[in-house]
C-alpha cells in the first residue's frame, strides 16, 4: 500500500515540479520582464530549488565519450557485452587512429568493476570508470531496477548475484582484474572462492573497497540497523509490491524511495545545508557551484528498487549470520571457502572516515584468504576519506587510483605455479 501511496504522491507532485521549473525560468530569462523586477533572482532561485526537491530523478547516463591514453584523446563507446534479466555487463570500448595509443591499449590490463546493488545506479562509479579508462580495458556491472523486471523472470537471490559475477568473469576470461566497491565485496569473494574450489581459473587480482566482509568489526549505524532488527521485521516493514504501472508489477522489492529516505536520514543537516547553499549560489549567480550541486544530486537522488529476496538474503547472510566469516555460507549447496583461492592477488582499501563500512571490515578478507601467499596480499588505508572518497573525487584520483593502478600492473601476469616437493 505504501508504494501505491508514493506513486500517487509522485504523480500529484509532477505538475507542481514543472510549474516551479517554468516559473524559475520566467524570473531568470533576460528577455522576460519579470527578470527585471525586485527580488527576481531570489524568486527564481526559490522556484528552482522547489523544482529539484519535487521532481522525479531518472537513471543518469555514464556520459563517458572520451579518455586519454598515453597523452592521446581516444573515443569511448559504451557497449553491452552480456545481458541478463537483472544486470547488463557493460564494456567501455576505446577507439583510436593513433598507432601509439592503439598499440598501448591492446596491451593494457582488463578490469571488471562490480558495482553495488544497494540503492544507487552503477553510474555512481562514473569517476571510477573514467580514471580506469586511462590505463585499462574496462567492464562494469549495470544492475537493473527491479521494478522494470517482469515477475515472470523469477526471483533474484544473493546466490544468483554470486552466479552472475562468476558468469561475467568467465565471459571476460581469467586474465581479468576484479574490483568490487562496497556491497559486492562479499558476493565477489564468494564467486572467486567457488571458482577456485571448482578448479576453475580465478582472476589475476581482486581489489575490495569499503565492503562488509566482516560487519562485526567497528560496526556503523548501517550495520547496527541490520544486526539489531529481526529478519521478520525487515520482511514486514520494508518489502512492498511493485505497482501496476511498471513492467515488474507484483514483484516484491525493497523500494528505492525508502532507501533514499534512509540515505538522507543518515545526514539530514548536511543535506539541508547543501540545498541552502545551492539557493545562495543561484542568488549570487555562482553557476559553477550550482552545477556541481546539480550533478551530485542528480546521481544521489536517482535510486532503484532491489529484489526483496536478494535484500533479505544479504541482511541474513552478511549482517546477522556472518556466514562468510563463520565458514557456514553455502551457495547452491556448495560451501564458500575463500581459503581455496591460491593465485589471485588481493588488495583491500578502506577509508579512514568511512561511516558505512567500518575500519577492519574489508581488511578481514586477508584472514579468510589464507591460501594466498602473504607476498600477494596488500592493504591500503585512505587518510581523510569517507565512504565515497575511496572511489570518487580528489582522494580517489590522487591517492587510491595510483595505488590500484600499480597493484594491477604488478600482477598483470599469470601467478607462478607452486613447485611440487
Amino acid at each position: 500500500m505504501l508504494y501505491h501511496l508514493y506513486e500517487t504522491q509522485r504523480a500529484l507532485m509532477a505538475p507542481f515540479a514543472e510549474f516551479a521549473a517554468a516559473t524559475a525560468k520566467l524570473y531568470d530569462h533576460p528577455l522576460s520582464p519579470f527578470a527585471h523586477t525586485p527580488m527576481a533572482q531570489r524568486v527564481s532561485a526559490g522556484f528552482d530549488l522547489l523544482h529539484r526537491l519535487a521532481k522525479e530523478y531518472e537513471k543518469p547516463e555514464f556520459g563517458i565519450t572520451s579518455a586519454t591514453v598515453e597523452g592521446v584523446a581516444v573515443a569511448v563507446q559504451e557497449q553491452v557485452a552480456l545481458a541478463k534479466p537483472f544486470c547488463r555487463l557493460l564494456r567501455f570500448k576505446r577507439f583510436s587512429d593513433e598507432p601509439h595509443a592503439l598499440a598501448r591499449m591492446k596491451t593494457q590490463p582488463t578490469v571488471l568493476v562490480v558495482a553495488p546493488l544497494s540503492g544507487h545506479h552503477s553510474t555512481l562509479l562514473r569517476d571510477t570508470v573514467t580514471s580506469l579508462l586511462h590505463d585499462h580495458k574496462v567492464f562494469i556491472t549495470d544492475w537493473t531496477d527491479a521494478r522494470m523486471v517482469p515477475e515472470a523472470e523469477g526471483p533474484f537471490h544473493l546466490a544468483d548475484y554470486v552466479g552472475y559475477v562468476q558468469d561475467f568473469i568467465r565471459h571476460i576470461g581469467p586474465n581479468v582484474h576484479v574490483i568490487s566497491v562496497c556491497q559486492p565485496t562479499v558476493p565477489v569473494l564468494a564467486a572467486v572462492s567457488l571458482l577456485a574450489s571448482g578448479g576453475e581459473a580465478t582472476p589475476r587480482t581482486m581489489t575490495m573497497m569499503g565492503g562488509p566482509i566482516d560487519a562485526r568489526r567497528s560496526p556503523t549505524a548501517v550495520n547496527n540497523l541490520a544486526m539489531n532488527k529481526s529478519h521478520a521485521w525487515f520482511q514486514a516493514n520494508v518489502i512492498y509490491r511493485v505497482p501496476s504501472n511498471y513492467p515488474g508489477a507484483g514483484r516484491a522489492v525493497y523500494p528505492g524511495f525508502m532507501q533514499h529516505s534512509g540515505f538522507v536520514a543518515m545526514n539530514p543537516d548536511r543535506h539541508v545545508s547543501s540545498h541552502y547553499d545551492y539557493f545562495l549560489d543561484l542568488v549570487r549567480g555562482d553557476e559553477d557551484s550550482a552545477e556541481a550541486h546539480r550533478k551530485f544530486y542528480d546521481e544521489y537522488n536517482a535510486v532503484l528498487d532491489m529484489p526483496a529476496e536478494y535484500y533479505l538474503d544479504t541482511i541474513k547472510t552478511v549482517f546477522q549470520d556472518f556466514a562468510l566469516v563463520n565458514g557456514t555460507w553455502e551457495v547452491h549447496g556448495q560451501l564458500v571457502r575463500p581459503q581455496d583461492i591460491k593465485t589471485t592477488a588481493l588488495l583491500t582499501v578502506e577509508g579512514q572516515l568511512d561511516d558505512i563500512s567500518g575500519a577492519g571490515q574489508t581488511r578481514a578478507a586477508h584472514d579468510l584468504c589464507s591460501g594466498i601467499p602473504r607476498t600477494r596480499q596488500f592493504h591500503y588505508d585512505v587518510e581523510g576519506a569517507g565512504h565515497y572518497g575511496i572511489f570518487s573525487g580528489r582522494r580517489w584520483r590522487e591517492k587510491v587510483y595510483p595505488e590500484l593502478r600499480g597493484f594491477i600492473a604488478r600482477f598483470d601476469k599469470p601467478a607462478p605455479r607452486a613447485v611440487a616437493r
